[in-house]
């Protein structure tokens, strides 16, 4: 058997995205509904991709800690748990989310209908609890002004950075994820001399440089979210992007991290949050302030690909002890148009996609 597809993880940024987070109405039958879904998206994500195929359309399924329990029992993931909550100079709060689906295109309108084909498909299986529309702003902009994202690791580095190996190989080719949606206060932030808005980023807002070390604060926030252990660099894979609701004066960013264990986003949060050392905590934070939080972990599109109605969960999940053991460990990406790329699996075929 062929080693693990991850899910498009790593799929090139868009100019257009839908956050949608949904629960999991109680009853085996709302549950057997989302494993139909799960093993079906593949075929869902290319009838829709097809209609555009320079429209860079992807689509990530990703599930919380009580709802792997609900769709396949044991085993879990290593590092998959609720989201905990961290409570500093702000707080870092938990909501509710049992699936996340993290769509993914050029153009909106790719977006809207992939999240439309998942919605009829769940049916009333489930509750939405958090819809956001993101868009790029400007130069890859946030709405404080500065651009978001500048130092995220590309290619094989952002692979090494996210996808998960050897170090849980029952399930490589997964991640995780980690959601939190900001509302920023641009009211108090714009009052701010452009100087001191520097200062808090790091980084310079024309030009998008980084502060010298020598002026820029240990509070600034890519000094406080850098995570350095053991001498090496803890990446992630941001893939941010600005919403808002104009006539609500609703401004934010929705932050969604990728990463091959939630151990190095937890951090960067508690620093955060609490600060390095306590106290000296991210002063944009001042500013922004979250009012979702979520971990999910995200299964290889080949395990989705496996999810069936009445599959048991020790099949899906727990392969027989040595087999395959080390071509699981070395999980490949999937395909570079941001599709599932696993239509062979499932023999529905060879066409390009």
């Amino acid at each position: 058997m062929p080693s693990a597809v991850s899910q498009p993880v790593v799929a090139r940024l868009t100019r257009a995205a839908i956050f949608l987070v949904v629960t999991i109405k109680s009853g085996k039958e709302n549950e057997s509904t989302v494993r139909t879904l799960c093993s079906d998206l593949a075929a869902l994500l290319r009838a829709v991709g097809f209609r555009d195929l320079e429209g860079q359309l992807s689509c990530v399924m990703a599930f919380g800690s009580d709802a792997w329990d609900r769709l396949f029992r044991a085993p879990k993931p290593k590092g998959l748990h609720p989201f905990r909550e961290i409570h500093g100079r702000h707080d870092a709060v938990a909501t509710p989310g049992d699936i996340l689906f993290h769509i993914r295109a050029t153009r909106m309108d790719l977006c809207f209908e992939m999240a439309t084909q998942i919605m009829s498909r769940l049916r009333d299986a489930i509750s939405t609890a958090d819809e956001v529309h993101g868009f790029s702003y400007f130069d890859d902009r946030d709405l404080i002004g500065f651009v978001d994202g500048t130092e995220n690791p590309v290619d094989q580095a952002a692979w090494d950075a996210t996808i998960i190996g050897e170090e849980d190989a029952q399930f490589a080719g997964g991640s995780y994820v980690i959601v939190q949606k900001y509302l920023h206060d641009l009211d108090r932030w714009n009052m701010l001399p452009i100087e001191e808005q520097e200062r808090i980023i790091g980084r310079t807002k024309l030009s998008d440089i980084e502060l010298d070390d020598a002026v820029k604060p240990t509070s600034a926030h890519n000094a406080l979210t850098t995570i350095v252990e053991d001498g090496k660099q803890l990446e992630i894979v941001r893939d941010n992007m600005p919403f808002g609701d104009v006539g609500k004066g609703e401004f934010g960013t929705y932050f969604i991290g990728y990463a091959r264990s939630p151990h190095r986003i937890e951090q960067m949060l508690i620093n955060m949050f609490v600060g390095k050392p306590p106290g000296n905590y991210d002063r944009l934070l001042d500013f922004s302030r979250p009012v979702t939080g979520t971990l999910f972990f995200v299964p290889s599109a080949t395990f989705l690909a496996d999810v069936g109605t009445d599959t048991s969960a020790a099949s899906i999940s727990a392969p027989n002890a040595g087999e395959e053991a080390e071509d699981k460990s070395k999980p490949r990406l999937s395909s570079s148009d941001g599709s599932l790329g696993i239509g062979s699996l499932k023999e529905e075929g060879k066409r390009h996609e």
